[in-house]
């Protein structure tokens, strides 16, 4: 049995919605964590990159890493290949607040974890595989 788009779309939206409660009081925004997730993943990239890939303007996410900037979580180095860009490196700080938004995360959704009927545990810890898989296929899309 093949699970339906649209059912897909609607649990994966609760997610998502549930990752921003999880996030709540951490201090970072949905897409600050994204850029420092993808400088942290990926390494290094343009500023013109990180707006493509987190589906914003150029301007906001200009406003966005003068933010980062500013409290020391990401730095501008010169590009190597051409000396009138720059390319965008996560701070060791940039690490620490990712570590930390991610174990605040992680502790909260333990907790709802443990309410879980154990069924259901291993339905979703079973489903990480396929999750990643359609991710990494999305992610070699764009």
């Amino acid at each position: 049995m093949t699970l339906p788009a649209a059912e897909l779309v609607t649990a994966i939206e609760s997610v998502t919605r549930l990752m921003k409660q999880l996030s709540q009081g951490t201090g970072m925004s949905l897409t600050a964590a994204g850029v420092l997730s993808t400088l942290d993943r990926l390494g290094p990239h343009r500023l013109t990159e990180l707006a493509a890939s987190e589906n914003v303007s150029q301007p906001a996410m200009t406003q966005l890493i003068s933010r980062l900037g500013d409290a020391g979580l990401v730095e501008r180095v010169a590009d190597d290949a051409d000396r009138r860009a720059v390319q965008l490196h996560i701070t060791d700080a940039g690490r620490a607040q990712l570590a930390y938004r991610r174990r605040v995360k992680t502790e909260r959704l333990e907790e709802l974890l443990s309410g879980l009927d154990p069924k259901h545990h291993e339905a979703l810890t079973a489903a990480i595989p396929a999750i990643n898989a359609l991710t990494d296929q999305a992610g070699a899309l764009s």
